[in-house]
């Protein structure tokens, strides 16, 4: 192990912010536990209840019509294509009436950059959907898709977000970032949003009080070092804004063009979120991918500075579209939590808890001195 490596633990859990060379030194690092147990003190630190969050919500792709090029994507259609589609709204409507009974208090709405939608379109649909569904709120819309409607329909990108919160979009989802290095981007993707288009939407959307989250898929063509850039990068605009509330990364699955790409395992994902715990010191909860990981890796995910289990994912496409297919169910979910010693609660997108827990029924994880004991499954 590098010498240095036990500094830079101990220099993150004392809450000192990292530098590129430290987060990259981590990244290099082949010291698995070192990294959990670093990433799981800061998690501790950050978050001293005794719960864990997950929360309910469905993700609709509203259409998979896309005029981007992703050669990992398995999902996007073109406009000719005999299975392209745009959702009828009937058809939204069912999804949704789904997720409410099943008591999600969420939808993320994402699709591709349709090459013919107009902005009145988006901002019809909202109006609708949160007339009809005012308690839902409506995460929707990728960095990418909104760039997309700023340059489809010529209009500046702030009067682009503020039409589309004043119609009822209420939080921004990470979706589309990829790796936010250029060099990565130009590889992997055509006619799609670059680095500092995807961050100065997000920017922008904070600026007129918005929220959203971040995300990173890695293992395809980036280096260690554009990794940390892409962290680098997000820290950066919190600083700015503050208007992220978590961060999700999850390996590239292998599909469509690159479907021969040797997929990254569990100890590269574990090892990678560790390292972002340690390095994003400003963006308050990291959320477990057990969606492409599997139950045992997502659990697991939380001895490495994840505090959320992520969602129900009452539905998935994109994912499922390049084979790889992990499903639970809410009671798998909340023993996920219980097993490691934590007391489930249901969240929404703003990290708010939303549900009841009685305290009589409530458990108590063991705690040995500062330190909880866990079995680690």
């Amino acid at each position: 192990m590098n010498t240095t490596v036990p500094t830079i633990l101990s220099k993150a859990v004392d809450g000192k912010r990292l530098t590129r060379e430290e987060g990259l030194a981590l990244l290099e690092s082949h010291d698995l536990h070192g990294l959990g147990r670093a990433a799981d003190a800061v998690s501790r630190r950050l978050h001293p209840e005794p719960y864990r969050t997950y929360n309910i919500d469905r993700n609709i792709n509203y259409t998979n019509v896309c005029a981007a090029v992703c050669d990992f994507c398995a999902f996007y259609r073109k406009s000719g294509d005999a299975d392209a589609y745009v959702l009828p709204r009937e058809e939204l409507y069912k999804k949704i009436e789904e997720t409410i009974a099943l008591g999600g208090d969420q939808i993320l709405m994402q699709g591709g950059n349709h090459p013919s939608l107009k902005l009145e379109w988006y901002e019809e649909l909202l109006r609708d959907l949160r007339q009809r569904y005012p308690r839902v709120n409506l995460h929707a819309f990728s960095a990418s898709e909104i760039w997309h409607f700023h340059k489809l329909n010529k209009l500046p990108l702030r009067e682009v977000l503020q039409r589309l919160k004043d119609a009822g979009m209420g939080s921004l989802p990470g979706g589309g970032a990829e790796i936010l290095v250029d060099r990565v981007r130009h590889a992997l993707t055509v006619n799609k949003v670059l680095t500092d288009e995807w961050l100065e939407v997000h920017r922008q959307w904070h600026q007129l009080g918005g929220r959203s989250t971040s995300t990173m898929m890695f293992g395809h063509v980036e280096t260690l070092a554009e990794r940390i850039e892409h962290l680098e990068r997000l820290r950066q605009l919190q600083d700015e804004t503050s208007g992220f509330t978590a961060f999700i990364c999850w390996t590239f699955q292998p599909g469509h063009k690159m479907a021969d790409h040797p997929a990254a395992g569990s100890y590269e994902y574990l090892k990678t979120q560790a390292v972002a715990r340690l390095f994003l010191d400003n963006i308050p909860n990291i959320q477990s991918s057990w969606v492409t990981q599997g139950a045992k890796i997502g659990q697991l995910a939380l001895f490495f500075g994840a505090n959320d289990m992520g969602s129900l994912m009452i539905e998935e496409n994109v994912v499922a579209a390049a084979g790889t297919v992990h499903y639970l169910t809410l009671d798998q979910i909340k023993s996920s939590i219980r097993e490691a010693g934590y007391i489930p609660r249901q969240r929404n997108v703003f990290y708010e808890c939303i549900d009841e827990v009685p305290p009589s029924t409530a458990p108590v994880p063991a705690v040995n001195g500062n330190k909880r004991e866990l079995t680690v499954l």
